[in-house]
């Protein structure tokens, strides 16, 4: 029982946020200065912002880097200010400078946000207090928040990285189970397929995030992470397998209606999805894996092969699920891989600094629309009266996302919440409870919302807007006068981000659609490039093969914001959607084609030269027509191969395969010849060459 409780996730990170705030304010308490421990526990909001609680194998030098911005930014506010230059050019002047951070890393990135946090908590600080006291503030205040982090992922070294691959083999058992629960369904593409790329779609963003742990922490070079290193490899030997497809949906029905498949393959799913389910319980708790074996499963599904020998999915099914049960048989992976081949590489400042001048710098864009934004907050709050109009200022800091969709909801959470929590917060002020009583209260309600804050913020802005009014009410003794004014000053900061996300340079991913398309072609040509040499490597197949599904998977991520976004040509997103689709059945193809080519199933050279040439002259095709407007259809030329024409006899799995893929990639041409006509006729989309 103590193990679930203090290895979950969850309570872990609510345990380890409520406690580094928790603790100044009792420190404070017990010395008779709570007003300074109230301070000193704001300082931990900025380093959450920076991602300075993020293990890393530089994590202190990023604690010294972060806590030297905070000080700096805080340094900057409090003399300009004291020289009385306008706020609007203090914010814009700071945001432009620390938006080169984006530039070096997206960790590194989180710093702009942070640092603009920090100076804004000096606007309420500043006059009240000697210049050096913030300053001080922020340095001890970042030292305590890095030791006492460090500290404690000392006592769980390897929980982070535990957490991530509990989570992935969670979405590989889910993935699995969905996948193959209703194989009849499968043969309309528009109901079936949707939720399966969704699942796809996270187990892939997860195993970027294990890569991206491994490479922060220097995994490779630790004994301690032996199991766990293992464990990915695992992971990725079982999404491959997991992800692969025939795509053959009448061979299917074909088997189904002649055979009891549907139930035997149903078996061998939810088997591997129960199994996976335990395994990602061992790797959060801690616990050694248990026997296991699917010869049953494997048995009954290579029977119904041997019956039916003319059919492929029974051969294919039984195939893969035999290699899926002999990893979770062996706990080891099929072959071992060079995890750190596609490590991040972090620009250095000088050639960071030049890509940043460049007026196509995404993080250019982003750093002056926030010091747009920024400048909007202060000019309004100056014409409410408003001396230091810190709440509107970092409510526009903390409701601005990546994206217009995610922007959007956080705001209705933002909103709704504040709203919530003031009311509650005006309620209890007026019975006036002691100050013994409020403090313990505080500490409940921190502890909650950090439970909560992963999947629902709503909720847990409640929460920190009653912490934070309690705090006011104890530093000023007057929180109760600023319950409706602080509610203003979260809408207006709300409708700020909202109409900078939506008019200030607008990053639009139905505009970016295209683009991402293009990096996909060419993700999946290096992949069958490598896949069709003469004798492929195992690491670099793993590697481009993962790099299939992240360049696909970025692809879906776009076209998943761009349909909420507003005013576009729904039928061009409709078209992009039904070619995104086929592009997912190229990436299942890959992944089969992967493991093949690992076990050394190949084709003759003379017939492996003839597919990669039709396969490089589909591809080229596609790439050419979504980069140009031409007329024409996908047969006016006939450059490229007739699938029947390549080979003669029955075909190998390999050359199923690569015929399919070139179906897929015909079916593209023609889409996104009738989709790119029916792109928006302004902005980014009058570009003809992608950049």
């Amino acid at each position: 029982m103590w193990r679930r409780l203090i290895y979950h996730p969850e309570v872990n990170y609510a345990l380890r946020q409520t406690l580094v705030l928790c603790l100044p304010v009792a420190v404070g308490l017990i010395l008779g200065q709570l007003q300074h421990g109230l301070l000193f526990s704001l300082v931990p909001a900025c380093c959450n912002i920076a991602g300075l609680d993020t293990p890393h194998k530089r994590f202190f030098k990023r604690l010294i880097i972060g806590g030297s911005l905070f000080a700096g930014c805080s340094l900057i506010v409090q003399l300009l200010l004291a020289d009385d230059i306008p706020l609007p050019f203090i914010l814009t002047g700071l945001a432009m400078v620390l938006g080169v951070t984006a530039e070096i890393s997206a960790l590194h990135g989180r710093l702009l946000p942070a640092s603009l946090i920090a100076a804004i908590f000096t606007l309420s600080l500043a006059g009240n207090m000697p210049i050096w006291e913030p300053l001080l503030i922020y340095a001890l205040g970042t030292l305590w928040y890095g030791l006492f982090n460090w500290f404690w992922f000392w006592l769980w070294r390897e929980q982070p990285l535990r957490e991530s691959l509990s989570l992935l083999y969670r979405q590989l058992a889910e993935y699995c189970e969905a996948k193959y629960s209703l194989l009849t369904q499968h043969t309309d593409p528009n109901t079936a397929l949707p939720p399966l790329l969704n699942r796809q779609q996270k187990v892939v963003d997860l195993i970027s995030q294990c890569y991206q742990q491994m490479h922060m922490l220097a995994a490779n070079q630790h004994n301690d992470y032996k199991r766990l290193l293992r464990a990915f490899q695992m992971g990725l030997d079982l999404q491959e397998h997991i992800s692969v497809s025939l795509h053959q949906p009448e061979e299917v029905q074909k088997l189904v209606e002649r055979s009891h498949a549907e139930a035997v393959i149903r078996w061998n799913a939810q088997t591997v999805a129960a199994r996976l389910r335990v395994m990602a319980d061992d790797i959060l708790y801690h616990r050694f894996p248990t026997r296991f074996n699917m010869d049953k499963q494997i048995g009954a599904l290579e029977k119904i092969a041997r019956q039916h020998p003319d059919n492929p999915v029974g051969q294919f099914c039984a195939w893969h699920f035999s290699r899926i049960a002999k990893v979770l048989r062996a706990q080891r992976p099929l072959y071992p891989r060079n995890l750190m081949a596609d490590k991040e590489r972090r620009l250095p400042l000088f050639p960071a600094l030049k890509s940043y001048l460049s007026l196509k710098s995404p993080a250019l864009r982003n750093a002056a629309r926030l010091s747009v934004m920024l400048s909007i907050a202060s000019l309004m709050g100056a014409a409410l009266h408003l001396p230091k109009p810190y709440w509107i200022l970092m409510t526009v800091l903390l409701v601005t996302q990546n994206g217009y969709g995610a922007t959007r909801v956080r705001i209705f959470h933002r909103a709704a919440g504040t709203l919530a929590g003031l009311v509650i917060a005006a309620v209890t002020l007026h019975y006036h409870f002691p100050e013994g009583f409020a403090l313990t209260a505080m500490l409940v309600i921190t502890l909650i919302s950090y439970l909560i804050i992963r999947k629902s913020y709503g909720w847990a802005t409640v929460g920190f807007t009653i912490t934070a009014v309690y705090t006011l009410q104890l530093l000023t003794l007057n929180g109760e006068q600023f319950i409706v004014a602080r509610f203003a000053d979260t809408i207006i900061g709300c409708l700020i981000a909202f109409g900078g996300m939506l008019w200030l340079w607008p990053q639009w991913q139905s505009g970016l659609l295209r683009k991402n398309a293009h990096s996909a072609l060419e993700a999946d040509q290096e992949a069958i490039q490598l896949i069709l040499s003469d004798d492929p490597s195992a690491e670099k197949l793993a590697y481009q093969r993962m790099r299939v599904n992240q360049a696909h998977n970025a692809l879906f991520n776009s076209l998943n914001q761009a349909m909420q976004e507003p005013g576009f040509n729904t039928h061009y997103l409709e078209d992009m959607k039904l070619w995104v689709t086929h592009s997912q059945f190229i990436v299942e193809h890959i992944n089969a084609m992967t493991t093949l080519a690992r076990e050394h199933d190949t084709l003759s050279p003379e017939l492996m030269q003839r597919y990669l040439e039709s396969c490089e002259v589909a591809l080229q095709r596609c790439q050419q027509r979504l980069e140009y407007d031409e007329s024409g259809s996908s047969g006016d030329v006939n450059i490229m191969e007739s699938p029947d024409t390549l080979s003669h006899g029955p075909l190998s799995t390999m050359e199923q395969h690569l015929q399919r893929i070139l179906g897929h990639l015909n079916t593209m041409h023609t889409i996104s010849s009738v989709a790119w006509r029916q792109r928006p006729r302004h902005g980014i989309w009058l570009n003809r060459h992608i950049n």
